[in-house]
């Protein structure tokens, strides 16, 4: 009897440890391979206003092959942050530069201070909240970014825009990344 119950005992112990060895690369491959065998950057593309620039930007970055729903927010938002950075940059060397009429020195002043905001308090707000798994306060992150994309293109009025190209591109990616966030609500 003693036998026979550690004979039992053993094969339950080699069918949980099995278990527990196969499961997670089977998990994994649940995550990343959905119906009609579409990746996870596919799926969740199709729920963002603009699919083929939401999979152009999440395939550029080497991590999404690996990344779940809130790793592809994070990815967006990265994106985000380096075209923000670049925007600040393309802002100070107008400033620095000649040529600009009040009106235009004026916008360009108030957007620096926009993406200031955006740089020191939207993306660490929508990076915390992902990596802590908030994805309401990622969401509101992500809408402030884009919204002061928005506002910094009206700063230029009746003015030709310097930056139309940087904050519609800014503005595009903030509406992917609120999508992206929202499938986690």
């Amino acid at each position: 009897m003693a036998n026979q119950l550690r004979s039992q005992t053993l094969i339950i112990i080699f069918i949980v440890s099995t278990i527990f060895a196969i499961a997670p690369s089977y998990c994994s491959r649940i995550r990343m391979v959905h119906p009609d065998d579409e990746s996870l950057i596919e799926t969740t593309c199709k729920q963002t206003p603009n699919y083929d620039l939401c999979v152009k930007s999440l395939k550029s970055d080497p991590e999404s092959s690996d990344a779940d729903v809130a790793g592809l927010g994070l990815i967006m938002v990265k994106l985000i942050t380096e075209k923000a950075k670049a925007t600040e940059s393309k802002i100070d060397n107008l400033l620095r530069g000649g040529g600009l009429n009040s009106k235009q020195r004026q916008a360009l002043k108030s957007c620096r201070g926009m993406y200031e905001m955006v740089l020191d308090i939207d993306v660490p707000e929508a990076i915390e909240a992902l990596e802590k798994g908030n994805p309401k306060f990622a969401e509101d992150g992500a809408k402030d970014m884009g919204n002061e994309a928005v506002y910094c293109e009206e700063e230029f009025d009746d003015e030709k825009s310097l930056l139309k190209q940087e904050n519609e591109a800014i503005h595009e990616l903030a509406s992917i990344a609120v999508a992206i966030v929202r499938q986690l609500l």
